[in-house]
């Protein structure tokens, strides 16, 4: 009996029609954030182990897969205190800390202030579950070097730019300033050893509800209800007892420009990771329960690398989420299923491939059978608009080429 053989756990694999689709969502974002001047690069999939588990990528950490050093044996892993020490590099689990490290490397060759493109997959060692892989890809725009609010305006623009371009235009950005988040803590007496709990207790407002997270605030010895008072009260568009108009000025330019996509003010906001130091952005759409996207400001990383502050901002578009999202125009080009009598030559076979390519048209190729049905739909799962038969008597400048019904 034949083994059924699949993918690791958490791992895909991608039918040809499956591919396509992925590629033309990639080439969509690509030329959205190229237009707005964001450069590509790229990183190597692997970094020093180290590097990873430098306390920048917060709970993430706990998630590397990590690689071993070359010669391990059995008696080295029998004898380590802790075989994990054993491993020097791991696979990058995001983008943010492989693009801090380039920066690193590269700051002589790039420009003062430098707006990248990574889009890449990553790896995170986690339980797979619905919409949850362990291998997925990461579409990121960052702007190194720039302190001011107009890096903030630029990614939200660029990503509202891309969303328009894959016809989500439902799509809008919720913004939120991790001084904000702070202020609403302070003005609640939530003191300083207390308030990164108390953030992760606000960060399930969507799931536990509003009584759910003040129980797990009382819970913590805090005052949930004043919390929750003072986020409700941003959220109507007052400002609060304790809270300072100024610390509100970045999330008001935010709301007051015009970056072409609907922007939203959501007080509750918190975005998991923990480097975040100023603003930070989700993407939602009102056809799903979750984000699609996110990002945020984090001066602090790029500096513990290379000993010198730079600021930076980042927003990473969900791909996996939004791929089945997205419904693409066809890309206009014309593709040809060449059915092939079992009686022509491959000479002939060529030059008629070759025919229909020099006329800018898309070529596949199927075997000609007694059961036609099948192939007309091979073909069509191949991409096929039209098809033409390549007989023995085939004349290659004059194909008689039909549509695919």
């Amino acid at each position: 009996m034949a083994t059924h053989v699949v993918p690791p756990r958490g791992m895909r694999d991608f039918l040809p029609a499956q591919k396509r689709r992925r590629e033309r969502v990639l080439s969509t974002i690509r030329e959205a954030f190229a237009a707005h001047g964001f450069a590509e690069i790229e990183t190597p999939v692997v970094e020093d182990v180290a590097r990873l588990h430098s306390g920048l990528g917060g709970d993430n950490e706990k998630l590397t897969f990590r690689v071993m050093k070359r010669g391990i044996t059995a008696e080295d892993l029998a004898e380590a205190a802790d075989p994990i020490d054993l491993a020097d590099l791991g696979l990058r689990f995001d983008l943010t800390v492989p693009l801090a490290r380039f920066h690193s490397s590269n700051r002589a060759s790039l420009p003062p202030v430098f707006r990248a493109v990574q889009i890449a997959p990553v790896w995170r060692a986690e339980r797979p579950q619905k919409g949850r892989f362990r291998q997925f890809m990461q579409c990121d725009i960052d702007i190194l070097g720039e302190a001011g609010i107009g890096a903030e305006l630029e990614l939200l623009t660029a990503a509202g730019d891309a969303l328009g371009r894959l016809g989500l235009d439902g799509a809008f950005i919720r913004v939120n300033d991790r001084r904000v988040l702070f202020a609403v803590l302070d003005a609640a007496s939530v003191p300083a050893d207390k308030q990164d709990s108390a953030l992760i207790a606000i960060d399930k407002l969507d799931k536990i509800g509003a009584d759910g997270v003040t129980a797990e605030l009382a819970e913590m010895g805090l005052d949930g209800a004043r919390v929750m008072q003072i986020i409700n009260e941003l959220a109507a568009g007052s400002v609060p007892d304790g809270i300072d108009e100024d610390q509100l000025a970045t999330v008001r330019e935010l709301l007051e420009a015009d970056c072409g996509v609907r922007i939203e003010f959501d007080p509750s906001l918190v975005r998991g990771m923990g480097y975040y130091t100023g603003a930070i952005y989700e993407i939602a759409h009102p056809d799903l329960p979750y984000s699609i996207g996110g990002g945020g400001r984090y001066d602090g990383m790029i500096g513990r690398f290379s000993g010198t502050d730079v600021p930076a901002a980042g927003i990473s578009l969900g791909f996996e989420r939004l791929v089945d999202l997205v419904e693409l125009e066809d890309d206009g080009i014309e593709t040809i299923g060449l059915i092939v009598d079992k009686r022509s030559s491959a000479d002939a076979l060529i030059k008629a491939k070759r025919a229909l390519i020099s006329e800018g048209k898309r070529v596949v190729i199927a075997k000609q059978t007694n059961n036609m049905k099948s192939v007309m739909a091979q073909i069509a799962e191949a991409g096929a608009t039209h098809f033409a038969f390549v007989t023995p008597s085939t004349d290659a400048s004059a194909i008689e080429v039909k549509p695919l019904d």
